[in-house]
C-alpha cells in the first residue's frame, strides 16, 4: 500500500526553529512508519538566515521574500498532490490573502497547529517596522477553513473554538530520550540560575533583574548566571554574557543550569505560550521555577514538581529555597522529569498526531 503524503507548510529549515522540531519534526520517524510520507516546504533556508532576522539588509530580505512567495505559491498548485496540508503557525510571512486563499480552497485536508498566541502582532526588534505587513490577520481565515485544529493549550482552543468546531489538543513535547542531562565542566562552588530563550524573548528574562540583582547582592560569588539564546545579551552586574542558541550544543549549555527560570508577563502573547523552555529544564531534571501564566499552572504542581512565582518576593523567596538546598533541587528535578515523561513527552503524544492525521486524510472518522 502506497503512503499518503503530507505536506509540512512552515518557515524554517529542519531543526533549526525549536517551535518546528518540538511541535511536529520530531514526530515525523513516527509518521513514517504508519503509513504517512512527510514533505516540509521551508521559507527560510540556512543562507538567508544570517541575515534575515538581523537588522538592515533590506534588499536581501526583499529578494527572499518574493523566492519565499514563488515557493509558496507552488506548494498551494501542488497542494492536490497530498493527502494531508499541515500548516505549522503561518502559510507565508507576511498577509497575503492570495496564497491563504489558494490553502484555503483544500478545506478538506487542510490543518492549523500553532503553539502561540500568532492573532497578535509580534515581530523580532530587527523587523518591528515591518510589522504592519505581518500574517496575524489572517488567522481567522485559516481556521475557519480547516478541516483540524492542532492547539497547544487550552487557551489556543478557546481561540480557535470561535472560528471551528475540530480542535484537538496536542503539548508541546519533549523527546525524553535526547533530553538526558550532559555532564559539563562547571564550577561546583556556584548555583547557576539560567533562562533560555531567544532574540524576541529576551525582554521576558529582563523582567527577573530586580530580583536576581537582590539574590547577587545577598549570594555573591555563590551564584552565577547563564542566558541561553541572545548572544548579544549582557549584563556586567550579573556577569553575564549571552550565548547563542545552537541546537549543536543545546543540551551541553542548558546542562550547565542548577535552576531553571521562566518569568512571563501576564498578558494574551504569553497566555498563549506552551511552557517549552520550561519542560526543556524540567526534562533534564533542572528544578523549575515560572510564572503562573497560561499553561505553566497546569505543567506545575506547586512545590512538587518545579515552583511557580507571581511577585519579587514569591520569586526571591523559592529561589533562595532551591539555592540553599541541593538535596531540593535533586528531588524537585527528578519529580519534573517524571512530569515531563509521563504528561509531555513524545511516547505520551505520538498517538495523538497519528489520529489527527487519520482523521485529516479520512483513514478514520474521530480525532480523539
Amino acid at each position: 500500500m502506497s503512503k499518503k503524503r503530507i505536506l509540512f507548510v512552515a518557515m524554517h529549515y529542519p531543526n533549526r526553529a525549536p517551535g518546528q522540531r518540538f511541535r511536529f519534526e520530531q514526530y515525523f520517524s513516527y509518521l513514517e512508519k504508519h503509513g504517512y510520507e512527510c514533505h516540509l516546504s521551508n521559507l527560510i533556508d540556512e543562507e538567508s538566515d544570517k541575515f534575515f532576522y538581523s537588522s538592515g539588509n533590506t534588499s536581501k530580505k526583499l529578494s527572499v521574500i518574493l523566492s519565499a512567495f514563488k515557493k509558496r505559491l507552488n506548494d498551494a498548485l501542488n497542494a492536490k498532490n497530498y493527502a494531508a496540508i499541515f500548516v505549522f503557525r503561518e502559510v507565508f510571512m507576511m498577509r497575503t490573502f492570495i496564497l491563504e486563499n489558494l490553502f484555503c480552497q483544500h478545506a478538506d485536508k487542510l490543518m492549523f497547529d500553532f503553539d502561540d498566541s500568532v492573532w497578535l502582532p509580534n515581530v523580532s526588534k530587527a523587523n518591528e517596522k515591518f510589522v504592519f505587513i505581518k500574517s496575524h490577520n489572517v488567522v481567522p481565515k485559516l481556521i475557519s477553513h480547516c478541516k483540524l485544529i492542532v492547539a497547544g493549550n487550552p487557551y489556543l482552543k478557546e481561540y480557535a473554538s470561535q472560528y471551528n468546531k475540530n480542535i484537538t489538543i496536542i503539548p508541546t513535547t519533549i523527546d525524553v530520550n535526547e533530553y538526558v542531562r550532559k555532564l559539563v565542566p562547571k564550577d561546583e562552588t556556584k548555583v547557576c540560575i539560567g533562562w533560555s530563550g531567544s532574540v524576541t524573548t529576551i525582554q521576558h528574562f529582563k523582567t527577573a533583574l530586580p530580583f536576581l540583582r537582590e539574590l547577587k547582592k545577598k549570594y555573591g560569588d555563590k551564584i552565577c548566571f547563564q542566558v541561553i539564546g541572545d548572544k548579544n545579551y549582557v549584563d556586567e552586574e550579573l556577569g553575564i554574557k549571552g550565548v547563542a542558541w545552537k541546537k549543536e550544543n543545546e543540551l551541553e549549555e542548558l546542562s550547565k543550569i542548577d535552576i531553571g527560570i521562566m518569568p512571563l508577563p501576564d498578558d494574551q502573547w504569553a497566555k498563549g505560550k506552551c511552557a517549552l523552555k520550561g519542560l526543556q529544564y524540567m526534562a533534564l531534571e533542572i528544578p523549575t521555577i515560572m510564572s503562573p501564566v497560561g499553561v505553566n499552572v497546569d505543567v506545575i504542581k506547586d512545590g512538587v514538581n518545579g515552583y511557580l512565582a507571581t511577585d519579587e518576593n514569591e520569586w526571591l523567596k523559592k529561589l533562595e529555597l532551591l539555592i540553599n538546598d541541593a538535596t531540593l533541587r535533586k528531588q524537585i528535578g527528578a519529580a519534573g522529569r517524571k512530569t515531563v515523561v509521563d504528561e509531555y513527552s513524545i511516547e505520551a503524544n505520538q498517538d495523538k498526531y497519528l489520529k489527527a492525521f487519520d482523521f485529516v486524510t479520512g483513514k478514520s472518522d474521530s480525532y480523539s
